[in-house]
C-alpha cells in the first residue's frame, strides 16, 4: 500500500525479504524483547522467518491475518512489521493490530503513517468494523501511536499477555470503521 507523501510504504512480505527480516528481529532482539512474548533461539533463523512468511501467506489467504512489512520509501529498507491478527468473520468483523518498528526509526512518525496505511486496509478492503489493540501502560509510544490513529481506549486488560516470564497488563483500544469512514 502507498501513499506518495508518505515516507514509508507496506506490503505483504515474499519470500526474498526473509534475510531483511531475520535482520530486522536479530538487530531489534533486546529491544523488542521488552514488550513482546518471548522467542525461543529457532525463531532467529533463515528458515523460521521463510516458514513465517510462507504461514503468512497462507493465513491471508484463509482471512485469518494479513501481515506486512513496513518499508522506507526513499531506500526499500525493511524497517518495521504491522498485522491484523485474530481476524474474526460473521457478526463480529473485527480484529487485533500489532506492530513492531526498528528502534532505529522510532519517534519519526513511521509507525503513525503504517497504522493510517493499515487501517485503510482493514476498513476498505478486508471489509473489517472494528480494529481492537493493546499496548502496556510501559510502553509510552505505542500508546502515542495508537491514540493519535484515533484509537479509543476501553479499559484495562489485567495480566493479558505473558512477556518474559511476567503476566503484564494491557491497555486495550478499538478503532471502529465509522471512527475514520465518514
Amino acid at each position: 500500500m502507498n501513499d506518495k507523501n508518505a515516507t514509508i510504504y507496506i506490503r505483504a512480505y515474499e519470500p526474498t525479504d526473509a534475510e531483511a527480516l531475520l535482520a530486522l528481529h536479530l538487530n531489534n532482539r533486546e529491544f523488542f524483547q521488552t514488550y513482546n512474548p518471548a522467542r525461543d533461539e529457532a525463531f532467529y533463523t533463515l528458515e523460521t522467518q521463510l516458514a513465517s512468511i510462507g504461514n503468512g501467506k497462507d493465513e491471508w489467504s484463509q482471512d485469518k491475518r494479513y501481515q506486512f512489512g513496513i518499508f522506507l520509501k526513499e531506500t526499500g529498507e525493511l524497517i518495521g512489521e504491522i498485522s491484523l491478527f485474530e481476524v474474526k468473520r460473521g457478526p463480529l468483523q473485527k480484529c487485533m493490530l500489532g506492530y513492531s518498528l526498528d528502534q532505529r526509526h522510532n519517534g519519526k512518525g513511521y509507525m503513525s503513517e503504517a497504522v493510517r496505511l493499515i487501517v485503510e486496509f482493514a476498513f476498505e478492503e478486508a471489509g473489517l468494523h472494528r480494529i481492537e489493540a493493546g499496548a502496556s501502560p510501559r510502553n509510552a509510544g505505542s500508546l502515542r501511536v495508537l491514540e493519535k490513529a484515533g484509537f479509543r481506549p476501553e479499559g484495562l486488560a489485567r495480566k493479558n499477555v505473558k512477556i518474559n516470564g511476567v503476566w503484564e497488563d494491557h491497555q486495550m483500544y478499538s478503532l471502529l470503521d465509522e471512527d475514520v469512514l465518514k
